[in-house]
Parts: C-alpha cells; structure tokens; sequence
C-alpha cells in the first residue's frame, strides 16, 4: 500500500456527532465503537493522530445564556463536556488495542495530562493518539478555535472537520436539493461569504498559518481512510 498522503493531522470531532442521530444527547457507543475502528485503521498506516472533540451533545456554554447563568460559567460547563466525550473516546480506541492519551488545557490530573505541546508531540511521535480536552481552556473560544490552535502547535498538514454532510455547499443541502458543493474554497472567501465552515478565529489562525481544512462527511464510512489515501473527499480550504 502506498504511503500516506499525511504523516500527521488533526481530527475534529463535534460532540453531536457521538449521539448518533439520535438527536437525543449523551453518548451513541455503537457510534463511537465505528469511528474508533477508522481511527484505528488510520493509526495502523502510520499516521499520527491528534483529535479536538467538542461538547454539545452534553452542554454547550450558550445554553446558558438567558438562564441566569453568566457566559464564562457555560463555556466552563461546556469545557468539562468535552472532557467526558474525550475519556470515551480513549476508553473506545484502547479496547481496540490503540494506545491513546487524554490531554486537557484545564488541569485534572487524577484522569488526563495537563496539555504541554512538547509531550503531546513526543506522544504523537510515539504513535499515541493524543486527545484534546477542555477546548483552549478559555472561555468565549470554540471548540473549532481549539482544533486550529492544537494542530498549529502540534505542526499537523491537515485538520479534518468531521460533519454530517459531504462538504461545503452554497445552500443548504437539507432545505435546497440544487444546493452544489465546493470540491475547493480560500480562507478569504469562507470568511466574507460567512459559509460557516468554522468560527472565524479558527479559520483565520489556519490563514494565517497556512494550515489547510477538509470539511467532509464523517456518517460515511472510511472517508478519513480515502483521504489519506489520496482520494478527493469533501472540501478543502486552503489558499487565496
């Protein structure tokens, strides 16, 4: 088999995408057990794997806005949310025999590393997946933000932002059945067009850093697989 396209990349997972279209919250494990077993067989081509997961499927700090509960508090919340999804994340992937680690920018010892970029890089190296918990540990930044952070700091050639259509469109595909997708688009216009790929201070860090996002269909089996393979998969944001 021919080598990876990408030695080492990124993975952003949102948290509504481990409740299965249940739509029902918490965590689907048939779910999570199919995506672990695509990571593992990207693992085994010898890719190093950081992945970023978000919350949402067990709170998002925006729900508390209205509810008396202050911003800072519900993003807070929202932290410890991705916390919960990334230990069962590393529980999933190590039944499969993939030696992982958590790393959280909000320091919980008694179950994950601290995040310290130069051991999560020696851990990558080591053939570990690293996952990020605890998003930037700041509130007001998303999850998104934490990904494009992560995979600068790490020195990924690719984030992967996993969603549950195909990629990019100029209309939404649900509501529009015209709707075409992007095979490719630039920071630039992404950012005017609002197109919604990420927040705008994730894709403005990957701008700046010249750091390339795939947009593409996690619900499909074996697309990070045929990324890495080569295959055109979703779309890809890079350039001007």
């Amino acid at each position: 088999m021919s080598a990876p396209v990408y030695k080492r990349i990124l993975l952003k997972l949102s948290g509504e995408a481990l409740e299965g279209g249940t739509g029902k919250g918490g965590i689907d494990f048939p779910t999570l057990g199919t995506f672990c077993d695509e990571i593992k067989e990207v693992v085994e081509m010898g890719v190093e794997v950081g992945l970023v997961v978000g919350g949402g499927n067990i709170f998002r700090g925006a729900e508390g806005v209205g509810t008396g509960l202050d911003r800072p508090s519900g993003d807070y919340m929202g932290m410890l949310a991705t916390v919960i999804n990334a230990l069962a994340i590393q529980a999933s992937l190590e039944q499969r025999d993939v030696q992982t680690r958590v790393m959280t920018a909000i320091e919980m010892r008694p179950i994950a590393e601290p995040y310290i970029r130069r051991r999560a890089t020696r851990h990558l190296e080591k053939g570990r997946v690293v996952i990020f918990g605890a998003g930037t540990g700041n509130p007001f930044f998303t999850t998104d933000t934490a990904a494009a952070l992560r995979a600068n700091e790490i020195g990924a050639e690719l984030v992967m932002k996993a969603t549950k259509v195909d990629g990019v469109y100029d209309a939404d595909p649900m509501k529009n059945p015209d709707a075409k997708m992007y095979d490719m688009l630039d920071y630039t216009t992404v950012l005017t067009d609002k197109l919604g790929v990420m927040d705008a201070t994730a894709i403005s860090l990957c701008r700046e850093n010249k750091l390339p996002i795939l947009i593409f269909n996690l619900t499909e089996p074996g697309n990070v697989v045929k990324v890495l393979r080569g295959e055109k998969i979703g779309t890809l944001v890079k350039g001007e």
